[in-house]
């Protein structure tokens, strides 16, 4: 059986939500109830959707979320892979927020949805958190 690599604890900031918030959230919430949730940057520029909640597996905890960005109705966007970590969920709002300038996002590394990269390779998963400032790294134990 290969040696497979645990992504670190995801520890995802929330804004928002105060205790007038009724029901599992936002502390807790189904992943679909995520999906389809816009994403913004700090200035408030439209980034793309989540479109997919990706979970690692092995620890039982969210690894990425995959934003699609660009395209019309789905045809033509670019999707990325974001860490979890380096999304902030406005509650309050019912979005995500990255701190990516959108022309930089524009130049990410991204993939389509017929050609998804190995999300277990470490080389992969080091580059993708470092593009996006993630301090968080996989664990290599």
């Amino acid at each position: 059986m290969p040696n497979l690599k645990s992504f670190p604890s995801a520890t995802t900031r929330i804004i928002g939500g105060g205790p007038e918030f009724s029901g599992p959230g936002p502390q807790v919430m189904a992943a679909d109830t995520l999906q389809g949730n816009r994403v913004v940057n700090l200035q408030n520029e439209d980034l793309g959707e989540i479109r997919h909640i990706m979970l690692d597996v092995p620890s039982g905890r969210i690894a990425y979320a995959v934003l699609s960005f660009g395209g019309i109705l789905g045809l033509g966007d670019k999707l990325f892979a974001i860490p979890w970590d380096a999304l902030v969920l406005d509650a309050e709002r019912e979005c995500f927020v990255l701190d990516a300038a959108r022309d930089r996002l524009e130049n990410a590394p991204g993939f389509d949805k017929d050609h998804w990269p190995s999300m277990a390779d470490p080389t992969w998963v080091a580059e993708a958190h470092s593009f996006y400032g993630d301090p968080a790294s996989p664990d290599t134990n």
